[in-house]
């Protein structure tokens, strides 16, 4: 089944590739996608069935008469284990349940009589695209590979969309280039046997978020443990952040009792008043037999460092290049000390913890209890009386809530508490972004609005799902550039067995203004010491923000004197540059340019990127 170019080969950590079915027409297309570098499974009749780049590691395969699946990315399964699913597979509908059994994060490929089916992974940590070439229907791990076959400029109403701070859900789930369609993360992409007819299949769905933390807790530990093991079993050496949160000293305590060495990484904040330090200090005195890094603070990059230089290839703008500098600054140094891969804490803050939004429907169904709990929420965030009650009575659906949204572009941003107890942070745009722009937001806007249904009907476990793959499209990104720099990273609260064991909890004891990650707390007790359990606040690093600002003004103001945006009628120039020569503008410590400069700074690679790679 598998053949193996002989100049195949790449890192690990940065899996990609493009499915094609069995049919003449789109081995053609295949050999398009084809590299010196490039891997390829084949189907039984020695058509390409996967073309891409992958590690050994990164990948199980297994294949019986008619049917074969491939396990790409992080998964602990064996091959004769894949290999008995693969001879019981009768219909590729019963790949659903070995979906949402396996641990780890990863794409499942499968090929049955002629058909192909594609997915990724709920968290939207692992995407799907296809788009039709050249009459055969192709998926891919990401959308710029369509993009490329296809000769693609990105689409300019998509782009638009992207300036909105912040994007809302369905909008920033979709491709930039039209002709790409996105899967949605819960669901498989089918290509018939035709080679041309294609759906759309649910096979995840959110668990209802009724089971006693007493109960969840044992489960979210298991399925922390597992999702830290699947990256730690194979021994060597991994490094873990332990920033002295709740979320990387979890992390840093499963991996000590795996099978690696541990080396543990800590950047101290640059603030007098970050208490980080002396939390990650707490906890590796518990660790004697982990390597305690801690870096130089002043060292650290700030935000919006190297704008000018990053010439990632990224299929979508992310705000992750804001922080970008910082996230790889350390990666040659853990590299340099045996590092294998990189295990942050990253998602902890979005499965660990949950949104007040759920208190909407909480008032309604248990109103005293609820009206206890939103008057410490009150007190904690310092919400004022009458705009938590106009949030509380606010009753608008999904769909109207978004068309609404599209008629206030331009007002101040929402209170708080309308974000906190709401279906979300409404969407903005600033006075650098023309009025061409905005009407092509908004038309987006309405155009969702019409039939868009929420990701749940409780507005809490809706904003739940919403800030995860929002959170997985930065991440996603950072992996790729973290492999590129040559150690890559994972995130295992991100797995989709440890979402699910977290949403799982009842709200009323998943966020409470008395205490600080409940959920997390109850089940790492046992693991991680009390001592280290009781920190009840993170730190911000608001103070890098500001000084990343003032540092980095002339590069600010040259991203605007030649800006792609610019050129396409999106950005007034003239505005933004001087808003760089102002750094103390008041808004800006709130990132409200974050938007604008992902969309920036990926135009400016993507042309780089078309000038120096060939298209597929």
């Amino acid at each position: 089944m598998t053949e193996v170019h002989a100049s195949a080969g790449t890192g690990p950590g940065d899996a990609h590739f493009a499915v094609f079915t069995d049919l003449a027409d789109a081995a053609a297309v295949a050999r398009s996608f084809t590299r010196p570098s490039s891997r390829t499974l084949t189907h039984p009749s020695g058509r390409p069935w996967l073309v891409g780049d992958w590690h050994d590691d990164e990948i199980v395969t297994a294949s019986t008469g008619n049917a074969a699946i491939a396990v790409i990315g992080c998964c602990p399964v064996g091959a004769d284990e894949l290999r008995r699913h693969t001879a019981r597979l009768r219909d590729l509908a019963e790949l659903d349940a070995l979906a949402r059994r396996l641990p780890g994060s990863f794409h499942l490929v499968a090929s049955l009589d002629g058909r192909v089916r594609v997915q990724g992974s709920a968290s939207g940590l692992r995407l799907v695209f296809h788009a039709e070439i050249e009459g055969s229907r192709v998926a891919a791990s990401r959308a710029d590979t369509l993009a490329g076959a296809l000769r693609l400029d990105p689409d300019v109403e998509e782009l638009a969309v992207r300036l909105l701070w912040p994007a809302p859900y369905p909008l920033f789930e979709t491709s930039l280039w039209r002709e790409v369609t996105a899967v949605p993360p819960q669901d498989a992409v089918i290509i018939a046997a035709d080679g041309r007819t294609v759906r759309h299949t649910r096979w995840w769905t959110p668990p209802e978020p009724v089971t006693p933390l007493a109960e969840a807790a044992p489960r979210i530990r298991t399925a922390l443990r597992e999702a830290v093991g699947a990256r730690t079993r194979q021994g060597g050496v991994v490094s873990c952040d332990l920033s002295g949160g709740l979320d990387s000293t979890s992390v840093c305590f499963l991996a000590e009792r795996s099978p690696a060495r541990v080396v543990a990484s800590t950047w101290p904040g640059r603030d007098p008043a970050d208490t980080d330090l002396h939390w990650a200090e707490r906890a590796a005195a518990h660790l004697p037999d982990v390597e305690h890094v801690i870096w130089d603070a002043d060292a650290s990059p700030l935000v919006y460092e190297d704008l000018l230089g990053i010439d990632d290839l990224l299929d979508e703008p992310t705000i992750g290049v804001m922080d970008r500098s910082r996230v790889l600054y350390h990666l040659p140094g853990l590299a340099a000390r045996g590092s294998r891969l990189h295990l942050t804490g990253i998602g902890g803050d979005h499965v660990a913890w949950c949104s007040e939004a759920y208190y909407h429907r909480l008032l309604r169904t248990r109103p005293l209890f609820a009206l206890r709990r939103l008057r410490g929420f009150r007190t904690l965030w310092h919400w004022p009386p009458a705009g938590t009650a106009r949030a509380l009575a606010d009753s608008r659906p999904y769909g109207r809530w978004l068309a609404d949204a599209a008629g206030h572009l331009r007002d101040p941003s929402p209170p708080s508490v309308a974000t906190g107890l709401g279906w979300g942070m409404a969407p903005r745009l600033f006075d650098w972004v023309t009025p061409d722009a905005e009407r092509l937001a908004r038309r987006a806007l309405l155009d969702a609005a019409a039939t868009a249904e929420p990701l749940h009907p409780d507005r809490g476990l809706h904003t739940d799902l919403e800030q995860i793959r929002s959170c997985t499209r930065v991440i996603r990104q950072w992996d790729r550039m973290a492999a590129r720099a040559g150690l890559p990273m994972a995130s295992p609260f991100l797995d989709d067995r440890v979402i699910e064991a977290c949403l799982a909890v009842r709200p009323s004891e998943r966020v409470t203004p008395w205490q600080y990650k409940p959920v997390l707390t109850a089940a790492m007790r046992g693991i991680v010491p009390e001592a280290c359990l009781r920190r009840t606040n993170k730190a911000t690093a608001s103070m890098d923000a500001a000084n990343g600002l003032r540092e980095h003004r002339a590069d600010l103001l040259a991203l605007w004197e030649d800006s792609r945006l610019a050129d396409l009628g999106l950005v007034d120039p003239a505005a933004l540059r001087r808003l760089a020569q102002r750094p103390a503008s008041r808004g800006l410590s709130d990132a409200i340019l974050y938007s604008t400069i992902a969309a920036e700074v990926w135009l400016r690679g993507l042309s780089r990127g078309a000038r120096t790679s060939p298209h597929p």
